[in-house]
Formats: C-alpha cells, sequence, structure tokens
C-alpha cells in the first residue's frame, strides 16, 4: 500500500513535467523535413555504394555491407533531431522516460523492435551480406538490401521477399558464398544404370572445366563425383561459378553440353528417378526411349 502513492508521483511528474513543446505547423514542417531529408540521403547512399560495389570486383560484398550500416546512422541522427524538437527532458526524466518507452516497445511494439535488433546482429555480425545467395526458412535468394526491418531477397523467380530480420533468431540461416564473390555449384546429371560411368564422368567433367562461367585454382577447386542406385547412376559435379548472380546460367551450360555429348556417347537418361532427387532444386531428367 505505501507503494502506490510513490508510483502514483513517479507518473505524474514524468508525465506533467517532461517539456513537450507546442506542436504547431513548423514543427510539423521541420519533422517532415528531417524524415524527407534521411530517406533521400539514404537513397543516394545506398545508390552510389551499390554502383561503386559493381566496379570493385571481388571487394564489392565488402562495399555493399556498409549500406546497411550507414542506413543505421542515418536514421538514428534523424531521430535525435525529431526528439530534441519535440522535447527537452532533463537526464532524469529521459531515465524515467525510457522506462516508459522500454514498456511501451516491451507491450505494443515488441515485434518492431526485434526487427530492429535483428538488423544490428546482421549488420555486426554478418551472417550474411547484400549480395550472397542465402537460404532463410524456405526462402532462397540473393540479398538486394539489409534494412532496419526486413531483408529483401530476390529469388529464382524474380519475386522481390521482404523477410524480417527477427526470423534470424528462430531459423536456420545458410549462405552459399559466405560474403565472396564466387560460389560452389553442384550439378546434378541422371544417367541410365548401364551407362559407362567412367566415361560419364569424363565427359561431365570436360564440360565443367571448360565453361566460360567456371573458376578453377588452389581456393576453388573442383571434383566429379558418381553415385550407384537400384534403377539409375547419379553424376554430380562440384565448381564455382565466377560470379554468384550467373548461377544459373551456369548450371544450365554445363548441363546442356554435358548431354550432348553423353547423347553422342551413346549415354541414355534413366527411365526412374525418385521424385525426392527431381524435387532438390536439380534439373529434371528426359525418360529414356
Amino acid at each position: 500500500m505505501a507503494t502506490t502513492p510513490l508510483l502514483s508521483n513517479v507518473t505524474v511528474d514524468v508525465t506533467t513535467n517532461l517539456p513537450i513543446k507546442t506542436i504547431d505547423g513548423n514543427l510539423i514542417l521541420y519533422i517532415v523535413f528531417v524524415i524527407t531529408i534521411a530517406y533521400v540521403l539514404t537513397y543516394l547512399l545506398s545508390f552510389i555504394l551499390l554502383n561503386v560495389s559493381e566496379r570493385t570486383g571481388w571487394y564489392r560484398s565488402t562495399v555493399t555491407m556498409a549500406v546497411p550500416l550507414l542506413k543505421l546512422i542515418v536514421y538514428t541522427v534523424a531521430l535525435y533531431y525529431v526528439t530534441i524538437a519535440v522535447i527537452e527532458p532533463s537526464l532524469t526524466q529521459m531515465v524515467a522516460f525510457s522506462g516508459l518507452f522500454g514498456a511501451a516497445i516491451g507491450f505494443g511494439l515488441k515485434d518492431l523492435f526485434a526487427d530492429i535488433v535483428g538488423g544490428l546482429v546482421i549488420i555486426f555480425e554478418k551472417p550474411y551480406q547484400i549480395g550472397d545467395k542465402i537460404t532463410i526458412g524456405n526462402q532462397y535468394g540473393e540479398v538486394k538490401d539489409i534494412g532496419i526491418r526486413s531483408t529483401r531477397i530476390q529469388t529464382p523467380a524474380d519475386e522481390l521477399v521482404s523477410v524480417p530480420n527477427f526470423s534470424i533468431f528462430g531459423q536456420p540461416v545458410s549462405s552459399g558464398n559466405a560474403g565472396d564473390l564466387a560460389m560452389m555449384i553442384v550439378i546434378d546429371i541422371f544417367v541410365h544404370s548401364d551407362a559407362d560411368a567412367d566415361l560419364a564422368m569424363k565427359i561431365l567433367r570436360e564440360a565443367l572445366v571448360t565453361s566460360k562461367y567456371v573458376i578453377i585454382s588452389k581456393r576453388y577447386p573442383y571434383t566429379v563425383l558418381v553415385e550407384d542406385f537400384p534403377f539409375y547412376m547419379r553424376l554430380r559435379a562440384k565448381g564455382y561459378v565466377n560470379d554468384l548472380r550467373l548461377e544459373f546460367e551456369f548450371k544450365s551450360e554445363v548441363t546442356r553440353r554435358a548431354w550432348a555429348e553423353l547423347r553422342k556417347a551413346g549415354i541414355r537418361p534413366p527411365t526412374f528417378v525418385p521424385p525426392s532427387e527431381e524435387m532438390a532444386g536439380r534439373e529434371p531428367v528426359e525418360s529414356g526411349d
């Protein structure tokens, strides 16, 4: 019972003594001006940095990661100027007001706050970067932007998907290139079980290493594997595409050229491939004759 009047006094002091300025047309115009300047500045900085990144080659991802950090700085400064334009609290009032604001976040804005915290984690821990090919939840694509609230991913179907930043806390995230420009691509080709495995592997290897999209070095090795199943053989080529944005062009070119030579050698596709193989993001296989 003794704490109730004390709590009431604190509430009254904070709400009545907080020096909130008179809301008039000039103040509203000032707030709109600050927000507009912040938006235009972040847009221009993003545009400039993304264009500069295209000229930096292997350092493209490093340059693009400055974009979300600059956005955070600009919007934080804008929020500061808007706050001091509306109120001029003392240190004690700021502490009390921060407590009330924290309670408001906890009850009504917790999702937004979680998105902001998730954005900060992404910016500083870098589980993925702008330009990376990532899988988060059931979404796969290239990271086009990391914002304060969400990450935008461009899918292979050219759809722009916004994923809330707090998803990073509850879902596994995989990055195909981890900030690198090159990315490993896995290409599966299924052939008939009676095919000459050595010849088929040689053809697939030749199609892989002569691709105009491949990069081969000690850092970026390649390999070709074969695995025998009851009704088919699976040839699997692993190689690095020289630019992750050419992922599908690389896969398509190697597959097309390999099958052209396999047919010339009399190697046929299988008559049956389990649906689980075809649904794993691989090219469908034609039925045998």
